[in-house]
Formats: C-alpha cells, sequence, structure tokens
C-alpha cells in the first residue's frame, strides 16, 4: 500500500519537525547545564567588579583628599590597639602597656565574717 502524495508530504514534513525540536530539545539541555549556568554566572561577576572597580578610581580620581582620609579612618580603626598602646608608650616614659583597673574586688577575711 502506498501513501497519497499528501500524507506522503505530512510524513516528511512531521519527521522535519520533530527533527527541529530535539534540536531545540538539545539547545536547551546545553544552556540550562550546571557548567553553562556557572561559567555565565562567573563572567557576570568579572564584569560586574570590573565595573565597580572602575567606579571607585573614578571617584577617588575626583575626590583625592576625600578618599585619603577614609583609608586613613579605616587604618587607624583596625590599628587601634598599636597605635593606643605606642600612645601610652609615648606618653608614659617607655612604659610598655597602659594599665587598666581591675573590675573585680577580692573579698577580705573581715567582709565574710
Amino acid at each position: 500500500m502506498t501513501d497519497s502524495p499528501e500524507v506522503a508530504a505530512a510524513r516528511v514534513e512531521a519527521e522535519r519537525r520533530r527533527s527541529r525540536l530535539m534540536a531545540t530539545a538539545h539547545e536547551l539541555q546545553e544552556r540550562l547545564s550546571p557548567g553553562t549556568l556557572a561559567k555565565g554566572a562567573w563572567q557576570g561577576a568579572k564584569e560586574k567588579g570590573a565595573d565597580l572597580a572602575e567606579d571607585a578610581v573614578d571617584a577617588v580620581r575626583s575626590r583625592p583628599l576625600a578618599a585619603t582620609g577614609v583609608v586613613a579612618a579605616i587604618t587607624m580603626f583596625l590599628a587601634r590597639e598599636p597605635l593606643m598602646d605606642l600612645a601610652g608608650k609615648i606618653a608614659g616614659g617607655g612604659k610598655s602597656k597602659i594599665k587598666r583597673p581591675q573590675t573585680h574586688k577580692k573579698k577580705s577575711k573581715e567582709s565574710t565574717e
């Protein structure tokens, strides 16, 4: 039994569309693979980081004194303990540490009796 020309054309068209559908499914599978998604996320993060760095450089160029003050303040905050020790040595005539008062007192025998 032979197919009519219309049925044969419909079979060919159905096969062509099935092939296109499978190609689209393979393309989607590739796009949604974990490796491809991770690569895209990493590329986006690198671009965003580069943009932020460029903006920071532009900000420092436009206001160098303000940027210097901010960096100095952050540095002083991070180095506050060594700076306090150094100030104590200078002010105390060579003492190594600033003595801090003790917050708790020992109980004497007289107060317990």
